[in-house]
């Protein structure tokens, strides 16, 4: 192989493919971090920091070659983009989702529970009148068929979703087989146990 290829063809191309999957990592290890997976996220860390090493060595290595700078640039945004949709495809921890309707909030609700998916209703004031709020503890990866069900029961219906950090039952999400318990409900049973 000559070695302008090596220069301008094979080394760009390392440094673009290893620091895509560095950066990539590093983008899930900061969502990782952030719902408290410590062990795998340091596992993912310490790939991320060889690789990165393994790059900036060859830059050095390769200063007068601006084709490692494009390559470097172009593998930092491609990883990041890439880290992006990997965590989005693994959907990890749990989402609240709050929906705020004027009318037919008992039919989403029962919608929800037909599908699996506990919640929660509030009464409300909202800016035009009486509203109903209602919560639920869902996995990221439910989200889709939650909106599913909200866009076919109430296709206006107003709605914010959260990242739920920690919950104190992974299970939450569940339903039970007391149709209809409400997340209030379980709270409440659960402060009566604590406090016998």
């Amino acid at each position: 192989m000559p070695n302008w290829a090596f220069d301008y063809l094979v080394l760009p191309l390392g440094i673009y493919l290893a620091r895509m999957t560095d950066v990539s990592i590093g983008t899930v290890r900061i969502i990782l971090i952030s719902r408290e997976r410590k062990i795998l996220a340091a596992m993912l860390g310490f790939v991320e920091v060889l690789l990165w090493l393994i790059v900036i060595t060859q830059i050095m290595r390769n200063l007068s070659n601006v084709f490692c700078y494009i390559a470097y640039a172009g593998g930092f945004a491609t990883g990041t983009f890439l880290g992006m949709v990997v965590e989005e495809k693994l959907a990890l921890g749990h989402s609240l989702i709050r929906i705020i309707v004027p009318e037919k909030g008992e039919e989403i609700v029962q919608n929800l529970a037909q599908a699996g998916y506990r919640s929660t209703t509030l009464e409300a004031q909202g800016a035009r009148g009486p509203v109903k709020v209602i919560l639920s503890l869902l996995r990221r990866k439910d989200i889709p068929i939650v909106l599913g069900i909200l866009k076919d029961t109430a296709p206006g219906a107003f709605y914010t979703i959260e990242n739920a950090r920690k919950t104190s039952d992974p299970e939450l999400w569940k339903t039970s087989g007391q149709e209809g318990e409400s997340f209030a409900r379980i709270l409440w049973r659960r402060q009566s146990r604590i406090r016998k």
